[in-house]
């Protein structure tokens, strides 16, 4: 497992890695050399004490003892040379440096496996929430892109899901207010609501409804220090099998861009819907709004994280300005585009989870 994760390292961070697991044995072999090549009085041999507490950073338990009894057996060779070195006091530090090292290297294997039952957990929980997309559904072409902001981390609060239902295709885009493992669990919830309501609800607003219930539940089970601030948006799309318009419902959610004959529309809502758990609050008033399209116009839905990545001075990424610049390339070549001008706008560095889906009308609907 670790050499798995030690293979998917960038090139130059492989690099830096194998330096850091020879770094023990180049520092042992500099020091016995110096050891042996200058005068006694200069004791460069008490150095060998730092051997094994520098390979219990990066080495198996067996190895760093073992370093330090070759440490050992290099001060008993010293003593041949300088019958007056000091040799058992030097050899008694590394003995008890290799004993501490010993107990060290042990924790940090403990911590290692840990953090690698953690990340097969979030592997798991990255398939349940945002399982791969198969490149077309039903009678359009769909690509998705999801960058999480915390670092290490696979899944966030952003969701999304596309579905090939009796109704046509049908897919979810959304943003959960907050960040860590409450709003991965509400993310959870409520795409897995959608993807049964998706096949039941007859319409976008009976799935807004069973959505804001799900998500209503899921936050009087699994209560936050925020709970009463917790909303999720959520904008819906389905693409009939006759072709010809998409319905979008819009729960307070960024509107999708249309590219249309190289003209980009942005697709506001005719009437605002409520976000998820809000609609106690608001009122369960939902509207749907019918869009004409034709094949080979693209969609582009995303959260919030995208329009809100800054540059180191502070300006906004305008995503209608960079969605008039582009092409009527495919999805993939969408999203990559995006992928790559969003991190060189930010400088690497996302505030947000972004997630995003391009959808593209085909010529003739096909079954998934």
């Amino acid at each position: 497992m670790l050499w798995t994760g030690w293979m998917r390292l960038p090139r130059p961070l492989r690099r830096r890695w194998d330096a850091a697991l020879l770094s023990p044995v180049i520092f042992t072999v500099v020091v016995t050399s110096l050891a042996f090549a200058t005068p006694r009085k200069i004791s460069f041999s008490r150095l060998l004490t730092a051997a094994p507490a520098l390979a219990a950073a990066t080495w198996p338990l067996l190895p760093t003892i073992l370093l330090g009894g070759v440490c050992v057996l290099i001060m008993i060779g010293l003593s041949l040379v300088y019958p007056d070195l000091g040799t058992w006091f030097t050899v008694g530090a590394i003995a008890a440096v290799t004993a501490a090292a010993a107990y060290a290297c042990r924790v940090r294997i403990q911590r290692e496996q840990a953090f690698v039952q953690l990340r097969l957990v979030a592997d798991a929980a990255e398939k349940v929430v945002l399982r791969p997309l198969p490149r077309r559904v039903g009678s359009v072409e769909v690509e998705s892109m999801y960058l999480a902001a915390a670092a290490q981390a696979h899944i966030g609060g952003d969701f999304y899901e596309a579905l090939a239902t009796p109704y046509g295709v049908r897919l979810i885009l959304g943003d959960v207010r907050g960040k860590g493992l409450p709003a991965v669990g509400a993310a959870a919830a409520v795409v897995n609501c959608f993807r049964e309501a998706a096949y039941d609800e007859p319409s976008l607003e009976g799935i807004a409804r069973r959505l804001d219930a799900s998500s209503t539940r899921h936050s009087c089970t699994f209560p936050t220090d925020d709970s009463l601030e917790q909303f999720i948006t959520v904008v819906l799309a389905e693409f009939p099998h006759q072709g010809g318009h998409v319905k979008l419902l819009n729960c307070g959610h960024p509107p999708p861009l249309l590219l249309h004959h190289g003209k980009v529309l942005v697709l506001d809502p005719t009437a605002a819907s409520p976000g998820l758990n809000l609609a106690a609050l608001l009122g369960p008033c939902y509207t749907t709004d019918t869009i004409t399209c034709a094949p080979g116009d693209q969609l582009l839905f995303y959260t919030d994280g995208v329009i809100e990545s800054r540059n180191p001075t502070g300006e906004y990424f305008s995503l209608q300005d960079w969605m008039r610049r582009q092409n009527a390339a495919g999805p993939k070549a969408l999203l990559d585009r995006l992928y790559r001008d969003l991190l060189q706008h930010s400088g690497g560095g996302l505030d947000d989870d972004v997630a995003a889906l391009a959808v593209r009308l085909s010529e003739e609907p096909t079954a998934s």
